[in-house]
């Protein structure tokens, strides 16, 4: 039987990747997490044991906690969290619930580093257009939300990279970057295993805009655009990401809900009318 203060993986999924989903927090033991080295996307590992010494950082915040199953684990971490100010929910089944459903998971060892409890550290050209936004967008939404990004000068990417810890992407010669016909957003969205259908429908739209094949998606040509205006409005590279990341949480919203939605617009004597 749910608790009360539950939530099922199918409403959960709806949140993920959207600016209103919950801190997702992953509290299965050593041992499980060892035996299944996967992760609710969005999700994060935090030890279940030190819960009354973090659970302060989340006062105020909607938080989703999740063990294997939603048992002992998850509600006791909940309650910690509840008693430090969060509202906290768990996860109705845990993540064996998740997978039950056929809901994708990202695998731990595509993270940078391998590290589950996220705060990851990225490097890529600065001056970004397309990819340099969307990839951020995806990673922050479906993978790691305390990502941090950083935009340098193109030749000194990598060596940035090598010295501050941080994970080069969308440049030549690096794993997270074009692969073939594929830009460096559809390397991501495969490496981390993230199969949600909408998801993979906005990877076409960004890899013809990226890649200037703008007849793969209807909507490529205006991603383009859109892209372009936005790199010549913002000078301050996170800036733009900033203003990017409701670009692309449209995007994403519109690939899952509205694809079949049309603007009519009907003129009666010479009025403008929608039906």
């Amino acid at each position: 039987m749910a608790s009360f203060n539950s939530i099922s993986s199918e409403k959960l999924a709806r949140l993920v990747g959207t600016p209103k989903a919950p801190v997702v927090i992953d509290v299965r033991d050593d041992d499980d997490f060892a035996a299944d080295h996967h992760l609710v996307p969005g999700s994060f590992h935090r030890g279940h044991v030190h819960v009354p010494q973090w659970a302060e950082e989340y006062r105020g915040r909607w938080v989703v906690v999740l063990c294997k199953h939603g048992g002992k684990l998850s509600e006791g971490a909940a309650a910690w969290l509840r008693h430090a100010g969060a509202a906290a929910e768990i996860l109705d089944g845990g993540i064996e619930a998740w997978r039950a459903a056929g809901l994708p998971l990202v695998p731990v060892a595509s993270l940078p580093n391998a590290d589950p409890s996220g705060g990851s550290v990225w490097v890529t050209r600065s001056r970004p257009k397309i990819d340099r936004i969307a990839c951020p967008w995806l990673i922050r939404r479906f993978v790691d939300p305390r990502a941090r990004f950083l935009y340098v000068t193109p030749a000194e990417v990598e060596a940035v990279g090598e010295r501050f810890g941080a994970t080069p992407f969308d440049i030549e010669g690096v794993f997270w970057s074009h692969r073939g016909e594929e830009c460096t957003f559809d390397t991501m969205v495969k490496e981390f295993g993230l199969s949600f259908p909408a998801l993979e429908h906005v990877a076409r739209i960004v890899r013809g805009a990226d890649t200037d094949r703008r007849e793969l998606e209807p909507e490529a040509a205006g991603l383009l655009a859109v892209s372009l205006g936005l790199s010549r409005m913002y000078a301050d590279d996170l800036e733009q990401l900033e203003a990017g990341m409701t670009i692309y949480d449209a995007l994403y919203r519109w690939a899952r809900d509205a694809t079949q939605e049309k603007h009519d617009w009907v003129s009666h004597g010479g009025k403008g009318k929608r039906p």
